[in-house]
């Protein structure tokens, strides 16, 4: 909360991407005045455009154009040649040239209007689409222009090159979540009445999008080595993450369609694995709508978390300077704020998500713990919330806590390989990637068993270590079965959210491409990417979340009841047919088990809550 207070206040994100003069006046909004600087505080609401005085020689100095700004309505099309011509341009067009002291009408009386207005002639000039600035057309004074330019922009820091790329782009990020969101929707309705047909259909969709979206990486990876316009640090950055998601994409499409063909004799199975869950769903319909709410709630966190960083990332203090001008100052400590606050971005969204998840699971639990199945219990959701926020915000907490305690070594691993690049230390990048692959096994391990542990929580009532304790246990007991159970199913869920991403990324390819000039768009994308596969597994994990914890709760029914008249069954006989049909299968056997799980005198015994 303290630096969310401290960027809010301190911060000024338009700065980066609207521009502002010389007198701390940002460009197209309002502004308040600083003290000692007389021309602030000037309403520029119609004003969009940074305008130099002296547009024709540019000098940089300390990151500092040394040319006076203003902020202007329009560009000069036509070369201006004397005052009179400012004078014209300014009554014409309503886009005054001068500094704002000096009326109009002085402009060809006052003696200092020269040192006032820019100097003659003033080129023709066109504004520049992502900075707001008049760009000199002049080819001479384009040339020194676009020099400086270049010079000030590859000296800015990664983290405000950054920072420009999503002001930028957010129009672009916004349209692209909402597309994710239209996808995610759209194949939350298509599982639910899942069938083969559907299933043929979403692989090759999925292999057509994997196909496409490496194709498009290595094209535009190859356009973009051999532009000799590649001069800004920005676009020498976009080319190495581009080769970086090319070869990542086509190790992903490689892996996944060996998966497919592996599997491909399993279809039918992963049919009826859906038809039964897809039937658990029908008894509790308001899970459908779980994803909505959460989506929402992840939308409005994304858009405060975005916004508190730009407001770090501009975080200074406006100082004038003589001559009335002003200079902002950056505050020094800056970018350690801003790992903390990433560090809060993947905690406080993967908490959400692990509510979410204990929300489907405590629902799940009640309706299969129920001896009457045609009578589910009234408002499960309902009631899964209420327990959810009254007693069980801490496995939660702990649960995400302990995913964001494994993504921070991932980090730090990509920078430091990152660091190694530059080296050219071959084993050392080696051991880095194979660090890397190990911690990424760790979390998806960890993920897998979190999930269980809030199953076992909403079964039992208890805290997320015994919880977690239990589930290993239950896990430890039945791993091969209740594996190979669920991986099919897992694995089609898992495609239908990279064919989110993939279709979502393809079109942040096609959008972000059309913006290289100063603009970081990669990691953008890789927001949007991110972003996507938040929401599609949020939609998505309705029905891993229900399959998951169906089938813990099957393996804990086993060991807690016999079958007899005094400990019956609380699994119905479609349910355990399948997975009769589905040891006999993965086993081998010719003859189906009456009981797929094997009594363990010791096993951890715990009671449904009824």
């Amino acid at each position: 909360m303290f630096i969310t207070g401290y960027a809010v206040m301190a911060g000024a994100a338009e700065r980066l991407v609207l521009g502002y003069d010389s007198f701390g006046n940002v460009c197209g909004r309002k502004n308040t005045p600083v003290k000692g600087a007389p021309l602030s505080g000037q309403d520029m609401s119609n004003k969009k455009y940074v305008f130099f005085l002296n547009s024709c020689s540019l000098e940089l100095q300390s990151l500092k154009i040394s040319s006076v700004s203003l902020c202007v309505s329009s560009c000069p099309q036509e070369q201006l040649n004397s005052l009179e011509d400012l004078q014209s341009f300014a009554r014409n067009n309503g886009s005054c040239l001068c500094i704002y002291n000096l009326n109009v009408s002085s402009y060809t009386l006052n003696p200092k209007a020269a040192e006032l207005c820019p100097t003659l002639p003033v080129p023709p000039s066109k504004s520049f689409p992502l900075l707001n600035r008049c760009v000199p057309q002049n080819p001479e004074c384009y040339s020194k222009y676009a020099s400086v330019l270049i010079s000030m922009v590859n000296e800015m820091d990664v983290f405000h090159r950054i920072l420009s790329g999503i002001l930028a782009g957010r129009d672009t990020v916004i349209g692209l979540s909402v597309l994710a969101l239209a996808f995610s929707s759209i194949l939350v309705l298509a599982f639910r009445f899942i069938r083969t047909l559907l299933v043929h259909t979403l692989i090759a969709l999925v292999v057509f999008g994997l196909l496409l979206v490496s194709g498009v990486l290595w094209w535009l990876y190859y356009d973009y080595r051999n532009d000799p316009s590649t001069e800004l640090e920005t676009q020498k950055e976009n080319v190495k993450f581009l080769l970086g998601y090319a070869i990542f994409s086509t190790v992903v499409t490689v892996v996944l369609l060996s998966l497919m063909l592996v599997l491909r004799k399993r279809l039918q199975f992963t049919v009826q694995l859906f038809r039964i869950v897809g039937k658990i769903i029908g008894r509790i319909p308001f899970l459908l709508f779980q994803p909505l709410w959460t989506f929402l709630i992840l939308i409005a966190f994304w858009v405060f978390w975005v916004a508190v960083l730009l407001s770090l990332g501009t975080a200074g203090t406006a100082q004038a300077t003589s001559g009335g001008q002003v200079e902002y100052r950056a505050l020094s400590g800056i970018c350690y704020m801003a790992w903390y606050h990433f560090v809060g971005l993947i905690w406080t969204s993967e908490f959400i998500l692990a509510c979410q998840q204990m929300t489907i699971a405590g629902a799940v639990v009640t309706c299969y713990f129920n001896r009457n199945k045609n009578s589910p219990p009234p408002h499960p959701v309902l009631s899964s919330i209420s327990v959810l926020f009254c007693y069980h915000l801490g496995t939660a907490v702990k649960g995400s806590f302990l995913i964001t305690i494994l993504r921070i070594p991932r980090i730090v691993l990509l920078y430091l390989y990152n660091i190694l690049k530059q080296k050219e230390s071959a084993c050392a990048k080696c051991l880095f990637k194979c660090c890397f692959c190990w911690v990424w096994c760790q979390e998806s391990c960890l993920r897998y068993f979190n999930q269980h542990a809030y199953t076992t929580t909403a079964i039992n009532g208890t805290n997320f270590c015994t919880s977690a304790k239990d589930a290993v246990c239950i896990l430890a007991k039945n791993s091969a079965k209740l594996a190979s159970i669920s991986c099919f199913g897992d694995f089609i869920l898992f495609l239908g959210k990279v064919f989110v991403v993939c279709f979502t990324v393809f079109g942040g390819l096609m959008a972000f491409n059309y913006h290289r000039e100063l603009q970081a768009w990669v990691v953008p994308l890789l927001l949007v990417g991110f972003f996507a596969y938040l929401m599609s597994h949020s939609f998505l994990s309705v029905f891993e979340v229900t399959a998951d914890a169906m089938f813990l709760c099957f393996a804990i029914d086993m060991e807690t009841n016999d079958g007899s008249a005094e400990k019956p069954y609380f699994v119905d006989q479609e349910l355990l047919t399948f997975v009769s049909q589905s040891n006999k299968l993965t086993e081998g056997q010719k003859h189906r088990s009456a009981r797929p799980f094997q009594d363990n005198g010791d096993g951890t015994e715990l009671q449904p809550m009824v």
